[in-house]
């Protein structure tokens, strides 16, 4: 598989195919897109009950494109018929992208390693070797779970580890974490009648901030509020969990930074967020304390030119990019990067920045973000 590109994009998601779209309009005849699977693995990878929280739906005759679309004059609330889509289904419009804008993916291909000489990148993969001027990391955080976040967190199962809730046996779980994921484990775990515990750091849902990054957004507010008085979902705010062990006869305890202690017949879910794929490269990259890495103004490493990151680990100071609605206005930034390098064609430019894709000043920026 050995070959150069002038771009190589690691990542077949929402963030590679982005980029991959703009790379193909600006006229980029040597790039490539890789993914250990197939285009959005990590959408298939989601529980098959799990939907988008940010709504879907065609908004051009405002001026505004579909919160998650991937590229401008596309819509996958039109393309899907689906206002909230579930992961295999946002997986299917991304596959559209590709074949309609006939971009050059490699799936099955799974990155080893990546170094840099003699000013270009070399990639081993499961394939063989690759070369390329710059790297564009889109390789994203779903399947990257976090189980180091306290002892005992491998005995816990991960929400991105369930393929669907209704495989799950007995009937009471205790849930880490209250965010999106950890009140969207309770929510399904309460649609099949099984009961819920959830251990909740922060009330997310009590939190007085305009920022969707921090609050609980209204789509699982509302859900919450409609299953919660059905008395099979119980939450314990203000709960750090300190640790999970499992008994001998096979019980599990969960213990709290504030002093209390739960315990579960069942392995607890873990609904605590993710490492990131970054942390495959980390010695491309200088971490902030934020935890994420530190990129310049085109999203480029600090450490290592010619290496960019696009999606949800995306971090400028306190600007939080871990929505698609967010992170898509940073791909004609890093594309302008890298065309003006490579001389290409930049008018097309000019669409993102009408179709809202194009964040450049970052002045005013949001608040943190747990998620």
């Amino acid at each position: 598989m050995d070959k150069h590109y002038d771009v190589l994009i690691v990542g077949a998601g929402i963030s590679g195919i982005g980029v991959g779209v703009l790379l193909k309009q600006m006229g980029c005849k040597s790039f490539c897109l890789i993914d250990r699977g197939e285009i959005g693995e990590s959408f298939r990878s989601w529980p098959q009950e799990m939907r988008f929280i940010t709504p879907s739906f065609p908004s051009q005759g405002f001026g505004q494109t579909d919160l998650n679309a991937a590229a401008p004059k596309t819509s996958p609330g039109y393309t899907l018929n689906e206002e909230h889509p579930t992961g295999e289904e946002y997986a299917e419009y991304l596959e559209l992208l590709a074949e309609h804008y006939d971009l050059p993916v490699k799936t099955g291909v799974e990155v080893k390693g990546i170094n840099k000489r003699n000013h270009q990148f070399e990639i081993n993969t499961s394939r063989g070797g690759l070369s390329s001027k710059f790297v564009v990391w889109a390789a994203g955080e779903f399947q990257y779970p976090d189980l180091e976040v306290f002892p005992g967190a491998e005995l816990c199962i991960h929400n991105s580890h369930i393929h669907s809730w209704e495989e799950l046996k007995g009937d009471d779980y205790l849930v880490i974490g209250g965010y999106e994921s950890g009140l969207d484990a309770a929510y399904q775990l309460n649609e099949i009648q099984k009961s819920s515990r959830v251990l909740a750091k922060t009330p997310t849902w009590k939190l007085d901030s305009s920022d969707p990054s921090v609050i609980l957004s209204p789509y699982t507010f509302q859900r919450m509020q409609e299953a919660v008085p059905e008395g099979r979902i119980k939450i314990f705010k203000h709960q750090t969990v300190q640790s999970v062990r499992k008994e001998d006869h096979g019980g599990y305890y969960v213990n709290t930074i504030e002093g209390r202690s739960f315990t579960s017949k069942t392995p607890p879910i873990l609904a605590t967020g993710f490492k990131g794929s970054t942390s495959m490269v980390s010695h491309l990259f200088e971490f902030g304390d934020h935890g994420k890495p530190l990129v310049n103004e085109h999203d480029e490493s600090t450490k290592c030119e010619g290496l960019f990151l696009c999606g949800p680990e995306l971090r400028h100071d306190s600007h939080v990019f871990c929505y698609i609605y967010k992170f898509r206005q940073r791909f004609p930034i890093l594309a302008k990067a890298v065309g003006s390098r490579l001389r290409l064609n930049l008018d097309i430019l000019d669409l993102y920045r009408k179709e809202s894709f194009y964040l450049e000043d970052l002045s005013g920026c949001g608040e943190r973000c747990d998620c």
